[in-house]
């Protein structure tokens, strides 16, 4: 393959890549509203601005819709956080903060995609359902061993990993309801910040009165991070 075959190569698929995205994500607006069932391939070809006929180019079938969107939402995002939980050289408390910018990026990039799977996850075909767990299983392990390396090495407080994994999901997770794009309120400051607060919430202080922290104590922590972040937003 020569230079420039390579060139054209490469764009075609991130054409592909970005159409793709973007039937995902008018699909997943219109599986909200009417429901998977209710919604035709038609109007979702209608709601994109393409013929039923390209549609099919880029999807098989409705069922071809439903099951990228799952793994989007799961598959690849867990492919990026192992990924950075097998880098050898990495701390705890890099991995931690890379996997939590990783999420949140994904939550605001596609808050619609993740809002429809965690509220019809119950609904969908029996394999896709057991995928879309799985892949939420796969996250859960993936924060808890990162967390588990922290404690071992000393980084992090001695907590219960399996609830501070829970904490840290779930402050990514809450982005995809609450946080609104736009010009003044970019991504990147939010994933730090919320990455800061996760990585604040866990590591280690030597203060001679510091003992291990309790599950509450973990809560009320993040509840309090939360706060402060959505009043840093509505100013």
């Amino acid at each position: 393959m020569t230079a420039d075959e390579h060139t054209g190569q490469s764009r075609r698929s991130a054409r592909r890549d970005l159409v793709e995205s973007e039937i995902l994500a008018h699909a997943s607006a219109l599986f909200a509203e009417k429901g998977y069932a209710g919604t035709t391939p038609q109007e979702i070809a209608d709601s994109v601005g393409m013929s039923r006929q390209s549609l099919y180019y880029y999807m098989s079938s409705k069922e071809d819709i439903l099951a990228k969107l799952v793994a989007h939402m799961t598959t690849n995002l867990v492919e990026q956080m192992r990924f950075i939980e097998m880098d050898e050289d990495a701390t705890a408390t890099d991995k931690l903060s890379r996997v939590v910018t990783v999420i949140v990026t994904d939550r605001a990039k596609k808050p619609r995609e993740f809002r429809l799977l965690d509220r019809s996850s119950s609904s969908l075909p029996d394999e896709l359902t057991e995928e879309y767990l799985h892949g939420r299983r796969e996250a859960l392990a993936i924060v808890r061993s990162v967390i588990a390396q922290g404690i071992a090495e000393g980084e992090f407080k001695p907590v219960d990993e399996r609830v501070a994994a829970l904490s840290v999901l779930g402050m990514c997770n809450w982005v995809a309801w609450w946080f609104e794009p736009a010009d003044n309120h970019p991504i990147s400051p939010i994933a730090e910040q919320i990455s800061d607060s996760a990585v604040s919430m866990l590591r280690r202080t030597d203060g001679p009165a510091a003992g291990p922290e309790t599950p509450l104590d973990l809560v009320a922590r993040l509840e309090n991070d939360i706060a402060q972040l959505r009043r840093s937003l509505s100013d």
